[in-house]
Parts: structure tokens; sequence; C-alpha cells
């Protein structure tokens, strides 16, 4: 009986290839996975590693168990509601691996299908998988492919919707964490940062908020989790790699999450903007994902910062920090009427901007007199 044999696209380009013991051959190292590695020896422990690196990998591109509706959502296209990386990878490969995050997928040797046939920006999705997103609602659907609308990962209810040839992000979870998404947006929108917009809208009679697509055919995102396996197979010090590569966002971030009490920004929800001509990082793709905003907000400190190389310090200590680097980059006033549904946050706020004004202030002086 002859093995599967899996090839792991880039567009239409064929960069590596793997079969159900792990044997591999590698064609274009330098447009592999960021989160992928794989190796060309037979040894036993070679193989085994290859084959439980491939299994993660493509379990990466389908939606976790602890996303809300999860179970639901694998339950009304007849899957099996998968625990490991294995049973993952083989709900993955059904639909050949294909995510709205990049232009990698997965293909049989010798199956006879092009990107332009598979990829999720140009072929249809069904608008009634929303509604199993968002709302946990059972439909007998037939159409397997249906489980490739929801490859985002994070905790709270998501579904990709096609509007116009584009896709939105449409994001519930209640309605307190709609509005925090909502209030943390439009403080950073008075901030010179690179950002994705959330917006109000309503689905199914419920405030949601929804965002743009930041993919395409022409540039992926990477996350940091993903670029620090890169790193660590690489030998690279991701550190000085991130601050050569896009030092302003870097620290714009940990400024912004500060003001706005982010405790969320783990090294899923941050990463780079790759360019899919030569698989290789432009800058840190934009700052995202504000629904846990406005937690550890009792004090001025926050909470620890998530986003620093290998040091334990505050969300405090990592703004001021930035703002020593780069200045506070405000650019209009934050209006207290955009606390209109959360004046809770209000005060906490303004002492924060504060300190981080202040400071500003005294770093330009410093600067000014050196």
């Amino acid at each position: 009986m002859k093995r599967k044999v899996y090839e792991v696209m880039h567009k239409d380009r064929r960069v590596a290839r793997i079969d159900e013991i792990g044997q591999c051959k590698i064609y274009y190292k330098s447009f592999m996975p960021y989160n992928l590695y794989l190796e060309e020896e037979s040894d036993i422990d070679t193989l085994i590693n290859n084959i439980t690196n491939f299994n993660y990998w493509c379990a990466t591109r389908v939606l976790t168990l602890d996303r809300k509706y999860a179970k639901e959502i694998l339950n009304s296209i007849g899957m099996l509601q998968a625990v490991t990386d294995k049973e993952r990878a083989k709900i993955a490969l059904t639909y050949r691996c294909a995510s709205l995050t990049d232009v990698f997928w997965v293909k049989q040797k010798k199956e006879r299908v092009t990107f332009d046939e598979i990829n999720l920006y140009d072929n249809h999705l069904d608008n009634t998988f929303v509604d199993v997103a968002l709302r946990g609602k059972q439909y007998m659907v037939q159409n397997q492919s249906f489980v490739r609308d929801l490859t985002t990962n994070g905790s709270f209810p998501k579904a990709w919707q096609r509007v116009k040839g584009s896709f939105r992000l449409l994001k519930n979870g209640g309605t307190d964490a709609v509005e925090r998404e909502l209030l943390a947006s439009r403080i950073c929108r008075c901030f010179l940062v690179s950002q994705v917009f959330y917006e109000e809208d309503y689905f199914d009679g419920e405030k949601i908020t929804v965002s743009d697509n930041i993919t395409s055919k022409d540039n992926s995102i990477v996350s940091m989790e993903a670029f620090e396996i890169y790193s660590q197979n690489h030998n690279k010090d991701t550190k000085k790699y991130i601050l050569k590569l896009d030092r302003y966002n870097y620290y714009m971030m940990n400024i912004i999450d500060y003001l706005v009490g982010n405790t969320d920004r783990h090294w899923g929800n941050w990463g780079v903007l790759i360019s899919n001509a030569n698989n290789k990082p432009i800058c840190l793709h934009k700052l995202m994902d504000f629904n846990k905003a406005f937690y550890a907000y009792d004090s001025l400190e926050g909470a620890n910062c998530q986003t620093v190389f290998g040091r334990n310090i505050t969300q405090k200590e990592a703004a001021l920090e930035a703002v020593k680097q780069i200045g506070l980059n405000q650019i209009k006033e934050v209006e207290q009427e955009v606390f209109l549904n959360l004046p809770q946050y209000y005060e906490m706020f303004l002492k924060r901007l504060e300190i981080l004004t202040f400071y500003s202030k005294e770093s330009s002086s410093s600067k000014l007199m050196r």
C-alpha cells in the first residue's frame, strides 16, 4: 500500500514534500512556512520530529477547541471533536490547509489542483457559516469546506464575511467585550500607529465589531509565536531582528497597550507582515485585537508586559521605556465623549496618559540639553 505524500505549497510553488512516516524533501527553504521545520535526514528521531512538526503546523490552520462554539461548529459539519494535533491536522487537510492569513496550502502528490482553485481570497464562502460561528447555531451542512471560514484563532466568536470581493472580520463575545474593543480602537486612532480599525455593526440583533482583513494574495501575516520558532531554528536573535525591522511600531504597541489596559497581547496577537513575493518580513503587521482591553485597569502599573523579550516588567515600565525611545506620538486629543458607553475607564486613562505625557516632555528636554 502506497504511503500518502503531501506537498507544501506557497501559491503554486512547491516548497516541500513529506510522507506519512516523515520522510521529506525541501525544494525552496526560503519559502517554507515560518513555523514549519523539517529535516531531510532519515534517522528515526528526525522522522518522528518531521511528522510531529507537520501535524502541529496543519493543526494551527484549523479552529481550536478552546474557541467558543468550536464543538458546535465541528458537529455542524459532521466532524470529530478533535483534541490532538494529529486529529486537527486531519480536519485542516480536508480543505488543503487553506487560510486567510497566508498563501500556504497542502495537496497530495500528483494531485491536479492550483492555488487559483482553492485559495480563500477568490473562492466563495457561504454566509451560512457566519451564523454558525457567531451564534453557535446547528446546521446540517454537507460541504466540509465551510470549516475553512473559521481558521481564525482566539477565544471569542469570530467569522469571516465576504463583502464586495474582500473580507471583513466579525467578532462577538458579548456587549462588554464589543464595547471595550470599540473604545480601545477609538483611543488608538488618536496616536500615530499602524492599526486595524474596529467599527460597530450588528449581527442577528446583537452588537458586534467589524474590521477589514489585513492580508491578501500579496501580503501574509506571521504571528510572533511562529516567528520565534523560525528564529530558534535559524539561530536568529528575535529581539534584535524585530527592533531593526520596525522599532517604531514595536514601541508604539507597548504605549497603546498600556494606555488601554490591553492584557491579551500574547505572541499570537502580534507579529510581522510578510511579502508573498519573497516570503520575507516587511514590518510588524497592524496593531489588532482589543476585546480584552481595560483589564487590570485598577492600578497605574497595569499587567505584566507580554511583548518584552526575556524580562519581567509591567506595562507601565514598558510604556515609559517606549516613550523614551520614540516619544508619545499623540496626533489628537482623546475626547471624553468616546468613553460614553464605558465611563468608568476615563479617569484611569487620563492618569496613564498624564504619566506618559509628562515623561515624554521630560525626555525631550533632556535630549535638548545634551
